[in-house]
């Protein structure tokens, strides 16, 4: 199945903008390392988001919290390798950017350097301002996130949904607009109410991304594992599995090792 698209040779903030101006639909998803990368920017995927959620993914922590600046790196320059096309956006670990602006510089510029990406996300509204200025200051391009913040987990105390009572609903409307106007290019809101996602955005003028947030939203990501049903045990409502790579996998490893224990493989043409 092929959808037509207008011909890009490189996606940019700038065509993310043209894109919600237009009504055309952002597709994002995450991914860690080369191979799969190519896979997806030659699918036609708009963005890739190099998540920290390669901590559960990736690396089989129970949080994100875990992961370091150096791990995103890693797979951060792992994914830019393999694209021509999309748009790369790198999260900043968590302790990388909370409460120091300077640290929060160093960290977002080290990404931007040594990885070749071409933005950095960060969690949070007024309590991080500091830090995103600073960032959009020396010219690197800034996602927010807003909503279920994996990276609090500990605070919240649960993955539930949030922002449904009306004083965390006003709050997460006032920090999307507070990051608007401290120059964010986009907002990634996760597991929000619907209707307080619609009115996000339609009260910004950036993209806005959902997980869990309806679809009312510019753009929608999820993680490519759960997308492709590797994580099987993940079953949230939001979440559509296109394929289920967990079975095809498995059945093709057990293929290959009956091959193997019989003798049939390599046969004579596999040989040299």
């Amino acid at each position: 199945m092929s959808i037509h698209r207008p011909e890009v040779k490189r996606i940019t903030t700038h065509q993310l903008q043209a894109m919600k101006n237009r009504g055309e639909k952002i597709s994002m998803l995450t991914a860690y390392d080369f191979s799969m990368a190519r896979i997806l920017d030659g699918a036609g995927i708009d963005v890739l988001l190099v998540g920290d959620s390669a901590s559960n993914v990736m690396a089989g922590n129970e949080t994100t919290l875990p992961i370091t600046l150096d791990h995103m790196i890693y797979h951060a320059s792992s994914v830019v390798k393999g694209v021509t096309r999309a748009f790369v956006v790198v999260d900043i670990p968590f302790g990388s950017y909370q409460g120091n602006s300077t640290e929060a510089l160093r960290s977002a510029i080290r990404i931007m350097k040594e990885s070749g990406a071409h933005a950095v996300k960060m969690e949070g509204g007024a309590e991080i301002k500091d830090s995103v200025e600073r960032i959009l200051s020396a010219g690197v391009p800034v996602m927010g996130h807003l909503g279920l913040t994996p990276q609090s987990i500990y605070k919240f105390g649960t993955y539930t949904v949030r922002a449904k009572e009306e004083e965390e609903a006003q709050k997460l409307i006032e920090d999307a607009i507070l990051l608007e106007k401290c120059g964010c290019f986009s907002i990634v809101l996760e597991k929000i109410p619907a209707k307080l996602a619609e009115e996000v955005a339609k009260t910004v003028n950036i993209p806005i991304i959902g997980i869990g947030a309806g679809n009312a939203v510019d753009g929608q990501v999820l993680v490519m594992q759960d997308m492709l049903g590797i994580t099987k045990e993940f079953k949230p409502r939001f979440l559509r599995a296109y394929a289920d790579l967990d079975n095809i996998v498995t059945n093709a490893v057990e293929h290959y090792i009956e091959d193997v224990k019989s003798g049939d493989f390599p046969n004579e043409k596999e040989q040299y």
